[in-house]
């Protein structure tokens, strides 16, 4: 491994005084005392020869003018911390680290412990020069020496020159452990020098891969050689059951805030059937009316062209793309996500229509008429949850094509823990502060609106819910009929897109003409065609990990 040193980056001493350390952040109310059963929130989690347990109080070791790192504090007696921690001055302390110890329970066929000492460390980076007189306040960077068959999980920090004692971590046997890699950049430590966040490769609700908590060090291009653990339990035991999840949703569900102008608004799914919403078979001249359940939806398959839905001509035409607050309810996904270490609850909405797009270049917006909107719009966030305590961890926050997951910290509460999701005019992305959005370039102040704003137009996902899925549990929750349906939720209308958008790119100065073009050529082809969404299990992120 490289060797680096960054003669003058400024320890825990900086020359206007300390570095001032992140505060931790706590949720704004307490937790309570979760539904008895199984093993979701006891503090440990067995994944197969290992026994894991999330350390979320730390000591810090050494500080530079970009982070912190930290040692793990109050590690249970026998568990083993497997590597340290780094975080950014500039926000909240917000983290965890898994400490290991060996499953009394399980029976390995191997014949290697799963954990064992290091051999010794590697000096991989250091503050100063370990030559001067004077170095006893200078970070250092050590790569643990695994024994053959292990692998070290992170990296340990010393305040000073001296190596680490070879308990301060543990190794993992290399079959115990999965592939990870780099995820956000923490700091720049300057000579070549990276710190990355890492994460499982393997995610998803099959991925077994398991975050440790620990940091990447390394160059700006090189892939992390750290790896993850891995679940081996297949149960995932400590899954939250039906009633901990319904306590979760109801202490956490976030209040659902749509613009003031929004006039397409949500409903529920019965609700968009029974006013008058059709199935159409392609090559069928007149739809069919759907029943309430769905069940005369065709099931299963793949969007394969042949159906779709529409809601009725006429005068209810615009009553139903206005949809129902009040029959409005968010469906829940219930999943794995980690291994198994977190449960993630996804919260889906679904609006009857997706209203025209808002062009803005520079200071000047432009209302389409066509552009953007569709049939049968469903969006989603996301809440992860820890099932070693059952506290929130963050949100995703799904947006179009994409989306952000946004840590816990950086979220806006309204009531206890519950916390506050924005849905952008007309279109329904979602987000974690008010604002203007642009779905295109915020630099050159080109894009797509998407305004979002708090009025008192809501939903509260917290008392209106309904579990549509958790395959964790069997037969505890039954998937409703139209969730099997996996073609569109609207037709597609054929027009040219084009139009609109030239007439719009007219209107612009010479020297503007293009660079606006060139952004708006780039935004997602779905933007430019009327075509109803599939449904949330044709989606990548229903087995998959979101695109955050």
């Amino acid at each position: 491994m490289a060797w680096w040193s960054c003669f003058g980056c400024g320890p825990s001493i900086a020359a206007e005084g300390e570095v001032r350390l992140p505060e931790p952040f706590q949720l704004p109310a307490p937790l309570p005392d979760w539904p008895q059963g199984g093993d979701f929130s006891k503090g440990t989690i067995c994944i197969g020869e290992l026994e894991v347990a999330s350390i979320t109080k730390f000591q810090s070791i050494w500080s530079c003018s970009g982070a912190t790192f930290y040692e793990p504090q109050e590690i249970p007696d026998g568990f083993h911390c497997l590597g340290h921690y780094a975080q950014q001055n500039d926000r909240p302390l917000q983290g965890f680290l898994l400490v290991a110890r060996e499953a009394a329970s399980c029976q390995s066929i191997n014949l290697k412990p799963a954990l064992e000492k290091p051999l010794d460390y590697t000096l991989v980076w250091t503050s100063t020069d370990l030559n001067d007189d004077d170095n006893s306040d200078c970070g250092c960077f050590w790569s643990p020496s695994p024994p053959d068959g292990y692998e070290a999980l992170g990296y340990v920090v010393t305040r000073g020159p001296k190596k680490p004692s070879l308990d301060a971590v543990r190794c993992v046997r290399g079959d115990l452990t999965d592939e990870c890699e780099n995820f956000k950049s923490i700091t720049n430590m300057g000579g070549n020098c990276y710190i990355w966040n890492t994460r499982p490769c393997h995610r998803g609700m099959a991925g077994r891969g398991i975050p440790v908590g620990t940091f990447f060090c390394g160059t700006d291009t090189e892939e992390s050689d750290i790896p993850c653990l891995k679940n081996f339990d297949s149960s995932l035991s400590s899954m939250p059951n039906l009633e901990q999840i319904k306590a979760l949703i109801e202490h956490y569900g976030p209040t659902v805030f749509f613009h003031p102008q929004e006039i397409y608004l949500p409903s529920s799914v019965s609700w968009f059937f029974e006013n008058g919403a059709t199935l159409h078979k392609k090559g069928k001249e007149m739809g069919d009316v759907i029943l309430a359940s769905g069940s005369n939806l065709p099931a299963g398959g793949t969007n394969d062209g042949e159906y779709w839905i529409d809601i009725p001509d006429g005068d209810r035409n615009e009553y139903v793309k206005a949809g129902n607050l009040k029959s409005a309810e968010l469906y829940v996904h219930i999943k794995p996500a980690h291994g198994g270490t977190f449960t993630d609850i996804a919260m889906w909405v679904f609006c009857p229509f997706n209203g025209p797009a808002t062009i803005k270049v520079g200071f000047a917006s432009f209302a389409l008429q066509k552009v953007g909107r569709h049939t049968g719009d469903w969006e989603h966030f996301t809440l992860r949850i820890s099932n070693f305590s059952g506290e929130l961890s963050s949100i995703y926050f799904s947006q179009h094509s994409g989306g952000d997951w946004v840590d816990a910290c950086d979220l806006e509460f309204i009531s206890g823990n519950k916390a506050i999701v924005y849905s952008a005019k007309d279109g329904h992305a979602s987000y974690a502060h008010p604002g203007c959005y642009l779905l295109g370039s915020e630099k050159a102040g080109v894009g797509v609106r998407n305004d979002a704003a708090r009025s008192d137009i809501l939903v509260d996902s917290s008392t209106r819910y309904k579990i549509i899925s958790a395959g964790n549990l069997g037969d505890a929750v039954i998937e409703p009929c139209w969730l099997q349906y996996m073609r569109e939720w609207g037709p597609t209308v054929e027009y040219n897109s084009r139009s609109e958008i030239d007439a719009v790119l007219s209107f612009l100065p010479f020297f503007l003409r293009f660079t606006a073009e060139a952004i708006l050529n780039s935004l997602p082809v779905e933007l430019y065609e009327e075509e109803g969404p599939t449904g949330p299990k044709e989606k990548n992120n229903w087995e998959g990990d979101e695109r955050g």
